[in-house]
This record gives C-alpha cells, sequence and structure tokens, in this order.
C-alpha cells in the first residue's frame, strides 16, 4: 500500500512543532552537561577530605611517638629492727674501725643581781715589788715568805721564793720582781709606792745593800662587811644561767655538724661549773658569769649505719642502705662519769630503739636497663633489683608498648620513708 504524501500544510506544522521543542533539548543538555561536572567536582572534594584526615591521624601518632613518656613509681625494700645495741669507736681513726668525731664548743652568760646579804670579808693587799742587789757580784737567794719592811711601817711577804742577782761589772745592781702580799688583812696596808727594806738582813752589811721598790700600787686590803650574795640568789642565778648557756650552746653546736654526721641529742655533755662573781659591788649589785663548754660526738652516719645494720641483714651483700630515724636511737656512754673529753682516745656506748632499715636504689643503672624495652618485660626486669619491693610502669600515650629509648624521657619517684 502506497503512503500518501503530506500535504503542504502539513510539512509546514511539522517544521514550527521542530522549532518549537529545540531550545527544550538544548536546556536538557546544558542541565546534563552540569550535572556531570557537579557529580566530578564533588567527589574531588570528599577526596581532599579523607588525604587531610589521614594527614592528620598520622601527625598525631608522629608526636606522640616524639614525645612519649615513662613513669616508673616504685617502693623500696625495708626491713624493721629492734636495735640494742653495744658498739666501740676510737678518735679520728682512718682504719675500718667505727671512728667518732669530738665537737668542742666553748661560750659564757652572764646576769647581773641585786645583792641583799652581808658577810664578813678578810682580805689582805697585794701589789709587786723589784727587789735590788748592790752588795756584791753574788746572788742571793730568798725564800718564800721573806718579810719586806714598807715605808709605811707596814710589814709584807714575798709569795714566791726567788734568786736575786749580783751586781754588775760596771757597778748596776741586780735585779728580780716578785708578787708580794700584806701580812695582815685591812685597808690600812693599801698604799701608793713604797720602798721595802729585807727585815732579815737587819743588823748586817746586807741591810743598806739590798732593798726594793713597788712597781705601782699596793691594793685590795679590806677587813670588815660586804655586801654579798645570799645561798639562795646564787642558786636562782646559776640556774637561770646554766638553762640560757645550754639552749646557746646546743643552738652552736646544731648549726656545725657537718653534712654526713649525726649528733645523738644523748651524745651531748656539758660542763657549767666555772663561775666566777664580780668583787666589785655598785649599787648593791653583783654581776654573776658562767662560762660553760659542750662537747659532743659525733658519727659518720654512713659508716655507723653500717655498722649496726650489716649483722641485721640476711645476706649481707654492700647493698646501699639507710636508717630513717637513725637520729631518734637513744644513745648511751658507759662510765661517762670518768671520762675526760679533752683526752679521750676511745669510747663505748650503747645504740638502742626501733629502727627501719631501708635499701637504697642505684637508679642511673636501673634507667639504663629499662630503656626501649616492651612493657611486658618490665616485672622480669624488676626481678633483677631486690632493692625494690614492687613498683608501678605507666607509659604516655596509653597505646606505647615500650619503654622510651631516651633516659631523660623516663622518671622514677621512689617512695623512700622519712
Amino acid at each position: 500500500m502506497v503512503k500518501a504524501r503530506p500535504s503542504r500544510k502539513e510539512v509546514v506544522e511539522e517544521k514550527l512543532q521542530k522549532i518549537r521543542q529545540e531550545p527544550r533539548q538544548e536546556k536538557i543538555r546544558e542541565n546534563k552537561e552540569l550535572g556531570e561536572i557537579g557529580t566530578n567536582h564533588g567527589r574531588s572534594g570528599y577526596m581532599l577530605w579523607f588525604v587531610a584526615l589521614i594527614s592528620v591521624i598520622f601527625c598525631f601518632f608522629a608526636l606522640s611517638f616524639l614525645f612519649s613518656k615513662a613513669e616508673v613509681v616504685a617502693n623500696p625494700k625495708t626491713q624493721d629492727i629492734i636495735l640494742n645495741e653495744s658498739l666501740s669507736a676510737v678518735k679520728n681513726s682512718d682504719t675500718n674501725d667505727l671512728s667518732f668525731d669530738l665537737m668542742v664548743i666553748s661560750d659564757e652568760e652572764n646576769t647581773t643581781i641585786q645583792v641583799s646579804g652581808e658577810k664578813d670579808v678578810s682580805e689582805k693587799a697585794t701589789g709587786t715589788v723589784v727587789i735590788y742587789n748592790a752588795f756584791g757580784s753574788s746572788s742571793q737567794t730568798l725564800n718564800i715568805d721573806t718579810r719586806l719592811e714598807g715605808s709605811n711601817g707596814k710589814m709584807y711577804k714575798t709569795k714566791t721564793r726567788v734568786v736575786v742577782p749580783g751586781r754588775s761589772k760596771d757597778g748596776v745592781p741586780g735585779s728580780v720582781e716578785v708578787d708580794i702580799y700584806a701580812a695582815e688583812a685591812g685597808v690600812e696596808y693599801n698604799s701608793g709606792p713604797l720602798d721595802f727594806k729585807i727585815f732579815g738582813f737587819k743588823g748586817t752589811p746586807k741591810y743598806d745593800k739590798f732593798y726594793a721598790r713597788s712597781k705601782g700600787e699596793i691594793t685590795g686590803g679590806f677587813k670588815g662587811k660586804t655586801p654579798a650574795i645570799t645561798d639562795i640568789d646564787r642558786t636562782t642565778a646559776v640556774g637561770n644561767l646554766n638553762d640560757i648557756l645550754q639552749k646557746k650552746l646546743l643552738q652552736k653546736a646544731t648549726s656545725q655538724i657537718p653534712d654526713g654526721f649525726i649528733l645523738f641529742k644523748d651524745a651531748i655533755f656539758l660542763n657549767t661549773d666555772d663561775l666566777s662573781v664580780s668583787s666589785v659591788y655598785d649599787n648593791n649589785s653583783a654581776t654573776l658569769t658562767l662560762k660553760g663548754t659542750l662537747y659532743g660526738i659525733l658519727f659518720n652516719e654512713q659508716k655507723l649505719t653500717k655498722k649496726i645494720t650489716e649483722d641485721k641483714i640476711e645476706k649481707y651483700d654492700e647493698s646501699e642502705v639507710y636508717v630513717p630515724n637513725i637520729k631518734n636511737l637513744a644513745f648511751s656512754l658507759f662510765t661517762k662519769d670518768n671520762v675526760s673529753f679533752e683526752n679521750v682516745k676511745n669510747i663505748n656506748f650503747n645504740l638502742s630503739g626501733p629502727a627501719k632499715i631501708v635499701w637504697k636504689l642505684d637508679v642511673d643503672k636501673f634507667v639504663a636497663s629499662l630503656l626501649g624495652k616492651p612493657k611486658k618485660d618490665f616485672n622480669q626486669i624488676l626481678s633483677q633489683y631486690p632493692d625494690i619491693d614492687s613498683a608501678i610502669l605507666t607509659l604516655s600515650p596509653v597505646w606505647k608498648m615500650s619503654v622510651p629509648d631516651k633516659a631523660k624521657n623516663i622518671k622514677v619517684i621512689i617512695n623512700y620513708p622519712e
């Protein structure tokens, strides 16, 4: 069957229909192209975000490893003991024996008190004279208590035996000094400079050739009542001085203890028997001065610790240990009443009381054994250190499974008892 040829009118309408549809198809093509471009752009953005995230994660882990740290908190090995040891020590010994040093500190304290009592006083005047020998070239011996008659008519005596040299070749009399005292007590024997003759030479040729002259005044003679400190006032004042002086000496001793040495509180001995009282009373007051000397027995702490612990530690292996409360042990010196501290060479003493022995850890060696080791090997490494009772290892960041390989990144805290 032959298809009929379209009319002119149908052809025109078909062309108009195509013309009307062309903008729509063009729009569809544009939209399609834009959709493809948007899809490609979205895919590129997701890739950039993914790469950035991976980079951040990598940097985080890299920095975490770079700044990794390790901390070990350890409890040292300890052992409680009860001491009651009798020991001996040699002063300043260089041998392996236990030695001690002696601290000697002296000081004085004074106080002024009102004088409320009286006492009878009998004092003889004293002075110094020069005795001359113009008799001849031979020397002359004068015994103690040789009587000298003063130009004031009073009698005095020499305090010591002296030898007066003879006259020299050029005629200069020999001379010697000697202290004298009045034959009796009393102010009447006080005097300015006097001339003297030797009373025992009276009636002999020597009487005129031996003579003496005093050097300065002769003073101190007195007889009568004078203000005096009562026994109660003296006892009270001395007790107060003793307390003040003891505190002062203890403070000085404590500040002078060398590093590494121990001064037990019971190893301090104080001598305060040297008391002087001024003899000049002003407004019925007197000054009391108390002098004292402190003797302190010092021990090297490390050597003493070794001495008192080596018998207490089972299988002693020269481990470094210390006793935290060693200064609180009770110290007692045998026969202390008979000890002359000025000449003491050795002592016998006792140390007693509860104590705790603590082992010291060689931290540098311990850290070196940890460097770069896996966390799982920590307990095995710990077993090689009997000085440690227990320990905890903490690594940061938390996912780290090995100890840093640099010592500066490892911190060790030892809970040493005080």
